[in-house]
């Protein structure tokens, strides 16, 4: 079982509460949290990934505690080894491809030199058949392009886990096809689990060896 997780949190009052209690334990590598916009799926991944801090409960990556509420732990974001690809890609418009995709290996505020060329960086801009865009920048570039970038920048550390908010949402449907083939290629050819969130049954379809399907922030059994 790579993740653990078990969190609540309560969001609004009145008649607008909404209230997120799920309960997760995956054991296969791919994992397909599944259900309808405003279920609770991308709170579930930013409580993962560090980016929200449950009232409650904990959150354990192979077998490392990341979120323990009795416990106060809380490891921040940047520590926790974790690949993480928004779902708006959340690219840094005055960085290129390159620097981008080389964002996540430097420590502090400072950005890439541009000039760099960094062998891990290398490698993943030529996974993803990005490497002759390396000077572009992201409004230079096709939505699949910059959707490839995101992905490499989150695969360049060898997180422990990758974790994807609808990546494929922005896409049209024979370039989801194709990515989903690509990411399925690397996954293979890395071992490293995923988390993806989708309501999209394709993605349930090709990555679901485990699905969870939440409604209104909880879990369906």
């Amino acid at each position: 079982m790579w993740l653990d997780l078990d969190i609540g949190q309560r969001f609004g009052s009145g008649t607008s509460a909404f209230a997120l209690q799920v309960t997760l334990r995956c054991s296969q590598q791919r994992v397909v949290l599944f259900g309808p916009s405003g279920a609770g799926k991308s709170l579930t991944l930013k409580a993962v990934a560090g980016l929200l801090r449950p009232e409650r409960g904990h959150v354990r990556v192979h077998g490392k505690t990341l979120f323990d509420a009795a416990g106060h732990t809380h490891v921040p974001p940047q520590r926790r080894g974790l690949g993480y690809v928004f779902q708006d890609y959340a690219l840094f418009p005055h960085l290129s491809v390159r620097q981008n995709v080389a964002f996540g290996l430097h420590a502090g505020w400072l950005n890439p030199r541009r000039g760099a060329r960094d062998p891990r960086v290398e490698q993943w801009l030529q996974a993803f058949r990005i490497d002759h865009l390396g000077d572009q920048y992201p409004d230079q570039i096709s939505g699949g392009q910059r959707q490839r970038t995101a992905l490499a920048r989150a695969l360049v550390t060898g997180p422990g886990a990758l974790l994807l908010d609808e990546p494929f949402a922005a896409l049209d449907h024979t370039l989801r096809s194709h990515l989903r083939r690509e990411l399925e290629a690397v996954l293979d050819r890395t071992g490293i689990p995923m988390l993806l969130i989708s309501h999209d049954p394709e993605d349930m379809e090709v990555f679901g060896q485990q699905v969870v399907q939440l409604s209104e922030g909880r879990v369906l059994d």
